[in-house]
Order: structure tokens, then C-alpha cells, then sequence
């Protein structure tokens, strides 16, 4: 089973602790989408867009990332991301109206994309231990930013919705710092990529299935992120600290649990189990009491945990697509549920009249995303061992080299 050598070079954690902070990006704004709303005169269906605005341009720079990155390098893409998240992460503090706010997220968004898809593929390239240590690596740090993004959210937005904007900056450009001190400029790939590779690479049956059903499972798990906090209805602190207790199932279940259910039942049982019992988690959520929903959004985490790993080992080695060009395929389809859940979950309730819907819907597409996984299996099986041989000999060879 993998594990992460604490012997890593100093540019793998600087990158790695830049992670942290941009996946703390994410559930930042969990605990107070109520204090925006209140602050802003804004709705929650006008709020959730500050999800949908952020990841709808991630999906599509998605397409830009290696593109920009096979040109200018790896050190200078990350710079830039983070340069984008610094300054509109800063602007978003200051926003006087709900528009801007979501506007100053899109450009957040871009920057988060450049960065975090650039960034796993430093860290699996220059990490030590092989892919599948860098890999969990990697969901360390995203379990350890989501963590905790909503505890420093609520901290820091009880006194006012804007420091957290504020509080992400800094921390941010405490990681422009990091990377430009410790991470050397990386080789660049002997081949450009084109910004259509990524889409040519979801030509394979096997990634193809991967995103799709990423698709599916991402609209669950972002329903949960965006709507649950509306559904609570707490104070930050409490809010903040029932997101920090998913976080920590998420980290716990990503890092620990997940290799050792797959070592014992193999991938695609792993992630199809999950799924399903993803399914029951937001269905009971959505019917149960108070102190119900509180319980089964912190247990909803490590169910997330668990197909977080799974789907980036997947999507890195079910096909034969250079692994930037494979994630950026993969994430250009999956991060469009990410972007559509936080817009439709709050107008389904409002056409339908009931609170439970959006989690019905959320529970259906979990089970359509396990759905993908059973009947497209042989896609998803038949070339991962021949492909995860191949590039545990690349990493052994890269690792050889360095």
C-alpha cells in the first residue's frame, strides 16, 4: 500500500502547502453564504452563484492550463494562478454588491485552475515514493485545505463576511512566496499541448467513463457543499465547525481509508459502494431532523474522501493520455456539476416548494454515477493495471533521474 515519505524535496511541499490554502478556497465561503446574503441583500439562489461562477470558469480554463503550462512551465503557470487568486480573492473583499462579488469569483476561479491542475502534476512529477504516494500527497493537502477552509471562513467572517476574501489573500500570496523561493522551473514537456487535447483524450472509453461519472458524483457532493449550509441555517462557528468535522472525515477517509479499501476490494467496488452509500447519506439528510442533517453532512465526508482518491487515481491511469492532458480532460467535464449543483439545488426548491427535493436529485445522480461505474467497468479495468505498470516504471525511472 502507498504511503507519503515525509523525505519529500522542499519544492513538493511548498507546492503542497499552496494546495492547502487553494482548496481552502473552496469551502471558505461555506459557513457565511448566510452573512453574505444578509450583507449583500441577496438571495440564496443569487449567492450560490459565487460556486457556480468559480467553478464554470474552472471547467473551461480546464482546456487553457496545459496549454499555458507546456509553454511558459510549470513554476510560471503556478506563479500565475496564484497571482490571479491573490488579487481577485482581495477584490472580493471589497465587493459592493452581489454581481461583483460573483464576478471577482470567476476570476478566483481561473486562478485556482492554472494552479491546482498544474500542481498535481508537479507534485506527482517531483515527488518521491512514486505516483501513488504523490497522488495521496495531493488529496492530503485537498482534504486538509477543505478542512480547513470552513473553519477560517467562519473565524474569520464572524466579524465580518469580507476577512475571509481578505484572510485567503494573504494566505495565498504566502504561497507565491513559498513557490517562487523552493520550486525550481520544471522540464518542459517535449511536446506543446494543444487546447484540444484534452477534449481528443476523453476519445478513450475508459477516461470517458471516469469523467462522466465524476459528473454525476460532483453534482452530489456540491450540493451538499453549497446548499446544506442554507438548509443548517447556523451561526458561522457552528456551521464552520460541522464543515471542519466533514473535512477531517474527508482528509481521514482520502488518505488513510480509501488505499486500504482498494487493496482489499479493488477500485471500481470501492468507488460503485461508495456512491451508493453516498446516495443514502443525502436522502436521509434531506428527510431527516436538525440534529439528522448535521450528522449525516459530516458523515457525507468520508464517502466524499473516499471517491475523491479513486477518481484521481482513475482519471491519471485509465488511459494512455499524458497525465496533464488526461486531468484536464477529466476535470473539464467533472467540474461542470460542480458549477451547475450550487445554481440549480436552491431553485429546485424554490419550483418545487420543498427543502427535500434538491437532495433526492443530489441522490439520484450519485446513484447515476455509480450506475456509469458498474455498466462501463470493463472501460474502466481493462488497461489500468497494463497502464499503472507502465507509469510506476516512468516514476522509478524520473525518480532514478532526479
Amino acid at each position: 500500500m502507498p504511503s507519503i515519505s515525509p523525505r519529500q524535496p522542499k519544492a513538493v511541499w511548498a507546492t503542497a502547502g499552496a494546495s492547502v490554502v487553494a482548496f481552502m478556497g473552496i469551502g471558505l465561503v461555506d459557513p457565511i453564504l448566510p452573512s453574505i446574503a444578509g450583507g449583500l441583500n441577496a438571495t440564496p439562489g443569487q449567492v450560490s452563484l459565487l460556486f457556480t461562477s468559480y467553478f464554470l470558469i474552472t471547467a473551461v480554463a480546464m482546456l487553457v492550463t496545459g496549454f499555458v503550462s507546456s509553454r511558459i512551465g510549470g513554476r510560471r503557470t503556478l506563479l500565475l494562478g496564484l497571482a490571479f487568486v491573490v488579487v481577485f480573492a482581495g477584490f472580493a473583499g471589497t465587493s459592493g454588491s452581489v454581481g461583483e462579488l460573483v464576478g471577482f469569483r470567476a476570476g478566483w476561479g481561473l486562478g485556482n485552475a492554472l494552479f491546482v491542475s498544474t500542481a498535481l502534476a508537479v507534485i506527482v512529477g517531483a515527488a518521491a515514493g512514486g505516483s501513488a504516494a504523490a497522488i495521496l500527497l495531493y488529496e492530503s493537502a485537498l482534504g486538509l485545505g477543505m478542512a480547513c477552509g470552513p473553519l477560517l471562513g467562519a473565524l474569520l467572517g464572524d466579524a465580518s463576511w469580507r476577512y475571509p476574501f481578505f484572510g485567503t489573500a494573504f494566505l495565498m500570496a504566502l504561497g507565491f512566496l513559498c513557490i517562487a523561493a523552493f520550486l525550481k522551473e520544471q522540464p518542459k514537456p517535449a511536446r506543446r499541448t494543444s487546447l484540444f487535447d484534452p477534449i481528443r483524450a476523453l476519445g478513450h472509453g475508459g477516461l470517458a467513463s471516469a469523467a462522466v461519472s465524476a459528473f454525476f458524483y460532483n453534482y452530489t457532493f456540491f450540493t451538499v457543499l453549497a446548499f446544506t449550509p442554507f438548509v443548517l441555517d447556523m451561526s458561522p462557528y457552528r456551521s464552520g465547525a460541522v464543515f471542519f468535522a466533514w473535512g477531517v472525515l474527508l482528509a481521514v477517509f482520502s488518505v488513510i481509508v480509501a488505499p486500504r479499501l482498494q487493496e482489499r476490494f479493488g477500485s471500481l467496488k470501492v468507488l460503485g459502494g461508495s456512491l451508493a452509500l453516498l446516495a443514502v447519506d443525502v436522502l436521509v439528510l434531506g428527510y431527516g431532523d436538525h440534529a439528522t442533517a448535521v450528522v449525516c453532512t459530516v458523515l457525507s465526508g468520508a464517502f466524499i474522501g473516499v471517491n475523491n482518491t479513486v477518481y484521481t487515481e482513475l482519471a491519471l491511469g485509465v488511459s494512455d493520455a499524458p497525465r496533464p492532458v488526461a486531468s484536464a480532460g477529466y476535470n473539464f467535464v467533472r467540474w461542470f456539476a460542480a458549477a451547475a449543483a450550487p445554481y440549480f439545488a436552491p431553485r429546485i426548491e424554490e419550483w418545487t416548494g420543498s427543502i427535500r427535493v434538491p437532495f433526492v436529485v443530489a441522490a439520484v445522480t450519485a446513484v447515476a454515477g455509480a450506475l456509469v461505474v458498474v455498466v462501463r467497468r470493463n472501460a474502466l479495468s481493462d488497461e489500468v493495471e497494463e497502464l499503472q505498470t507502465q507509469h510506476a516504471t516512468e516514476d522509478s525511472v524520473t525518480v532514478f533521474a532526479n
